[in-house]
C-alpha cells in the first residue's frame, strides 16, 4: 500500500499566509489584490464554486474566508448534492405527523414530545472516513460528536447506539478496523457513562475500503429546556468553552467525508480528531448547569468545520450579525494560523451566546467545572460575520452565504445499466424452479440452520456488545440482544422510550427504493415488538459518489422510498445525516461503491418500561404464534449469501399497511399482557428468530410447520429461511390465547400457532435417545440442543477477532 502525504496543515497554512509574504491577508488587501492566486482546488472547491465566492463577496476572498467557505461548502457540511432531494422529508410530512414534533429538520437534532412535559431528542450521524484512517479515534470522536449535538439541544444524553459495517471477515485489514472501531466506540461511550443499548454489526466485502461507523445518541429534557443554535440580541457575548483549540482534525470530517479514498488511502489526509471523553463528561454536566441557571441564549457544538461552522451557523440563524476576535480563542498550539484556527475540528468544544447581564454567572459556572472559557466576540446588528485576528480584519461575509446558501446541485442520475442483470440473477430460475439446491431432509435443514447461525452476520454479537456498558445510569430497561433498546425517562411514572436502528445494504443494492422502506419497516417493527408506539425517525444515508450517476440514482430512490414510507406509516423524519463518497471503484460498474446503506432509526414511546416485552421466551408451556404471511422470498437473503455467495433478484415485498397493523397488534398485546415475548423476523427468517428467542433465556421450543406450509403454500425450507417482511413471533400465555387470537382476527392479521415453548425434549433428531437439556425441535424434521446452538452462535466472532 502506498502512503499519501498529510497535506491538511500545509493547505491551511497556505490558505492563511497566501503568497504575499508575512503580511496577513486582510479584507482590504484582498480587495486591492484581485489577481492573487489561492489554493481553492487543494481545499476541495471547484473552479465555478470559487468564482461564485468571488461574485458573492465582490472581490476575491481572503485566505481565511476561503478556508471557511471550503469547509462549509464541503459535501459533509452543505449537503449540496442531496439537499434538493432531502426536501421530500419535509414536503411529505403531514400536520398529523407533526403533532408530536417540537423541533424538526434543520437543528442539531430533532425533538419530540413523549408526554407529561417530557421531550426526547435523538439523531444518528456518520464518522465513516475518519474511522478507516484511524479507527479508534475516528469511532470515538464520532460518538463524542453526536453526543454534543444532543447536549446542544438542551438535553441530558442518556444512551447511545452504533451501526457498524466492515469488510470481509477474512480480509487482512478488517481486524485492524474492527478492533479500533469497537474499542473507540466502547472507550468513549463507557467513559462518558452512557449505556450502549443496541445497533448492528455487518461484514461484507462491499465495505472493505469504506467501513461505516454510524453513531446515534438520545437525550431527554423538559419542554421548556429546549435550546436552539442562533445568535440574537445585539451586544450579547459569544463565548467559546471546553477544550482548547489544537491542530488535530483540521478539515477532518468535512474533507474526509467529502472525498473518496484512492488506493486504500484518502486523497486528502488531514489529521483525524482526537477525543477526550473525560473532558466531554465535564462539558455535559457544565452545560446542564448552565441551562438550569438560564444563562444561555443560544448554543452550538463545534464539530465538522469547527469555529467556521459554529460562528456562521449561529449568526445565520440569528437576527443580526456577529463579530469575533480570533486571537481570544484559547489554543493548545500557539503556532496555529488564523486559517487553522477556523478549520480545526478539535473536540469537546461548545459556543454559546450569553447576555452581558448573565455573563458573570456563566463564567462562574464554567469556572466551577474547571472548563476553560473565553469571550471571543459579540452579536451585532450588521447582518455580517466579521472576524479580526490581532486587529486585522480577515473575514467579512454574509453568514448565510457560508452556512446555508452554498451551492445546491441537482446532479444527473440514471438507473444503472447493470441493474437489469442484477435483478434477473434471482435465486430461482425463470420458471420458478429452484436455481440452487435447497435442503429438504431433516438433516439438511439442521445443517443449514447451524451454518447460518454461525455465520458472522447472524452469529451472536456479544463479543462486541460485552465491551460496552449497557446498564450504566440504571435506566436501561432493555438492550441488545433484544429487538430494541429501552430507556426509562421518568422514574416515578416509568415513562420511557424505545429505539431501534436497522439497514440492509443487500436489499438496497437490489432495489434502493424498497431497501430503504424495508430498513424503516424493520426498525418500526422492532420498536413495536418491545411494546413501544413508533413516533419518529432519524436516518443516516450512506452512499457512493454523487458525481457517479449510478450512486446518485441509488441515493435519490432511497430518499423517495423512505419519505413515502414515513408518510404511510405516519412517522416524521426529525433529522439525520448523509455520508457520500463511500466508494473506490470505477464509476459505472456494479462494485464502484459500498452497498447503498440507508440506516434508519425509529423512536417509540412506552407508558411504563416495566412492561416492555423481551425478545426471548422465559416460561415453558406458552403458545408460539407466527404473525404475518410467509412467501418464498430468498433473494438477498442470508441463505443466498452464506450458502451460495449470491446477491441478485428482488428484495422481499413491502406492505406498509400490514406493518402498521402488525405494530398495533404488538403494542396492544404488550400493553394488555397478552404476550410474554416478541421477536421480529428479518435476516435469517423464522429459523434465526426461533434460535435467538430460545437462546435469549435458555428456554427451548417445539415447533411444527405443516399447517403454516399448507396455508402459505411454501416448503419447510422456505418456512424456515425465507425473509418475508411484516412478520414476528410471539409467546402467548395459555390463559390469554383466546383474547390474542380474537384481536388478531379482528384486525385481519394473519396468525398461525406454530409451536410451544419448552425446556425439555424427549428425543433427539436421530431418535437415539433423550436430548440433554432444552432444545429447538422442528417436529418430523430435526432437533438441535440449545447448548450446540449456543456454541455455534456464540463462538464465531471471538474465534475470528479475539
Amino acid at each position: 500500500m502506498t502512503s499519501a502525504p498529510d497535506t491538511s496543515s500545509d493547505v491551511a497554512q497556505a490558505a492563511t499566509d497566501s503568497s504575499h509574504g508575512a503580511l496577513p491577508d486582510t479584507v482590504a488587501h484582498a480587495a486591492a489584490t484581485p489577481g492573487t492566486a489561492l489554493p481553492f482546488a487543494e481545499l476541495g472547491l471547484k473552479p465555478d464554486e470559487y468564482e461564485r465566492i468571488v461574485e458573492l463577496l465582490g472581490r476575491r476572498p481572503t485566505a481565511a474566508e476561503l478556508a471557511m467557505y471550503s469547509v462549509m461548502w464541503s459535501e459533509h457540511c452543505s449537503y449540496k448534492s442531496s439537499k434538493v432531494h432531502l426536501r421530500q422529508f419535509g414536503d411529505k410530512t403531514t400536520e398529523e405527523m407533526r403533532k408530536h414534533l417540537l423541533v424538526g429538520i434543520g437543528e442539531n437534532a430533532g425533538v419530540v414530545d413523549i408526554g407529561d412535559g417530557w421531550a426526547v431528542t435523538f439523531k444518528v450521524e456518520s464518522h465513516n472516513h475518519p474511522s478507516f484512517v484511524e479507527p479508534y479515534q475516528g469511532a470515538a470522536t464520532g460518538v463524542g460528536g453526536i453526543v454534543r449535538d444532543i447536549i446542544s439541544m438542551g438535553a441530558r444524553p442518556v444512551a447511545v447506539m452504533d451501526q457498524l459495517r466492515f469488510g470481509a471477515v477474512d480480509h487482512p485489514d478488517t481486524a485492524r478496523v474492527v478492533h479500533g472501531v469497537v474499542a473507540g466506540v466502547g472507550g468513549y461511550g463507557n467513559s462518558l457513562g452512557l449505556p450502549n443499548i443496541g445497533g448492528e454489526l455487518v461484514f461484507d466485502s462491499a465495505y472493505q475500503g469504506n467501513p461505516l461507523v454510524n453513531a446515534l445518541c438520545v437525550g431527554v429534557l423538559r419542554h421548556e429546556d429546549i435550546h436552539l443554535a442562533n445568535a440574537s440580541g445585539v451586544g450579547n457575548k459569544v463565548v467559546l468553552f471546553g477544550a482548547r483549540t489544537g491542530g488535530d482534525g483540521i478539515g477532518g470530517a468535512s474533507i474526509l467525508a467529502s472525498e473518496t479514498f484512492e488506493d486504500g488511502v484518502p486523497s486528502k489526509r488531514p489529521s483525524v480528531q482526537v477525543g477526550d471523553p473525560f473532558m466531554e463528561k465535564v462539558l455535559i454536566e457544565c452545560c446542564l448547569e448552565l441551562y438550569a441557571a438560564r444563562v444561555v441564549e443560544g448554543i452550538q457544538d463545534l464539530g465538522a468545520a469547527g469555529i467556521s461552522c459554529a460562528t456562521s451557523e449561529l449568526a445565520s440563524n440569528g437576527e443580526g450579525g456577529m463579530h469575533v476576535d480570533l486571537e481570544n480563542v484559547l489554543l493548545r498550539d500557539p503556532s496555529l494560523t488564523a486559517g487553522e484556527i477556523l478549520m480545526s475540528e478539535s473536540q469537546e468544544r461548545m459556543m454559546a451566546v450569553v447576555t452581558p447581564a448573565k455573563l458573570e454567572e456563566f463564567l462562574a459556572i464554567t469556572n466551577r467545572w474547571d472548563v476553560e472559557t473565553a469571550v471571543i466576540g459579540e452579536v451585532t446588528g450588521t447582518g455580517r460575520l466579521t472576524i479580526d485576528h490581532h486587529g486585522h480584519r480577515i473575514v467579512d461575509v454574509d453568514p448565510r452565504t457560508v452556512a446555508h446558501e452554498g451551492p445546491v446541485y441537482d446532479r444527473p442520475y440514471a438507473r444503472p445499466v447493470w441493474m437489469d442483470g442484477l435483478q434477473a440473477d434471482t435465486a430461482s430460475g425463470p420458471d420458478g424452479a429452484a436455481r440452487y439446491p435447497r435442503p429438504a431432509s431433516g438433516d439438511e435443514l439442521r445443517e443449514t440452520l447451524l451454518r447460518l447461525v454461525a455465520s458472522p452476520n447472524l452469529a451472536s454479537k456479544s463479543w462486541v456488545t460485552d465491551q460496552y456498558d449497557r446498564f450504566v445510569q440504571g435506566n436501561t430497561a432493555m438492550a441488545q440482544p433484544d429487538d430494541g433498546g429501552v430507556i426509562r425517562v421518568d422514574e416515578e411514572s416509568g415513562l420511557g422510550v424505545a429505539l431501534a436502528t436497522d439497514a440492509n445494504g443487500r436489499y438496497a443494492k437490489l432495489d434502493p427504493y424498497l431497501g430503504a422502506q424495508l430498513a424503516l419497516a424493520e426498525a418500526y417493527r422492532n420498536v413495536a415488538t418491545v411494546g413501544a408506539r413508533p413516533l419518529a425517525v432519524t436516518d443516516c444515508l450512506n452512499f457512493g459518489s454523487p458525481e457517479d450517476p449510478d450512486s446518485m440514482w441509488q441515493l435519490v430512490r432511497a430518499i423517495e422510498g423512505l419519505a413515502d414510507a414515513c408518510a404511510e406509516l405516519g412517522v416524521p423524519v426529525t433529522g439525520g445525516n448523509v455520508s457520500l463518497y463511500n466508494g473506490t471503484g470505477e464509476p459505472g460498474t456494479i462494485d464502484s461503491s459500498i452497498h447503498p446503506t440507508p440506516v434508519v432509526g425509529v423512536l417509540g414511546v412506552l407508558d411504563d418500561v416495566a412492561r416492555a416485552t423481551p425478545s426471548g421466551w422465559r416460561v415453558p408451556g406458552q403458545a408460539i404464534y407466527l404473525l404475518g404471511s410467509t412467501r418464498g422470498e430468498l433473494d438477498g437473503s442470508a441463505w443466498a449469501d452464506v450458502v451460495h455467495g449470491q446477491l441478485g433478484g428482488l428484495p422481499p415485498r413491502v406492505d406498509l399497511a400490514a406493518e402498521r397493523t402488525l405494530a398495533a397488534i404488538l403494542v396492544n398485546a404488550s400493553r394488555d399482557g397478552l404476550v410474554d415475548a416478541a421477536h421480529d423476523l428479518s435476516e435469517g427468517g423464522l429459523a434465526q428468530g426461533l434460535v435467538e428467542a430460545c437462546l435469549r433465556y435458555g428456554t427451548g421450543a417445539r415447533v411444527w410447520l405443516d399447517e403454516l406450509c399448507a396455508r402459505d403454500e411454501i416448503t419447510p425450507f422456505e418456512a424456515l429461511f425465507a425473509e418475508s417482511a411484516g412478520r414476528a413471533i410471539v409467546a402467548v400465555p395459555r390463559t390469554e390465547e383466546v383474547r390474542f387470537v380474537d384481536m388478531c382476527t379482528a384486525r385481519g392479521v394473519a396468525h398461525q400457532r406454530i409451536g410451544v415453548t419448552d425446556d425439555t425434549t424427549d428425543a433427539d433428531h436421530d431418535g437415539s435417545g433423550a436430548t440433554a437439556g432444552p432444545a429447538l425441535e422442528v417436529q418430523h424434521l430435526f432437533t438441535v440442543g440449545l447448548d450446540e446452538l449456543a456454541q455455534a452462535h456464540r463462538d464465531t466472532l471471538p474465534r475470528l477477532f479475539a
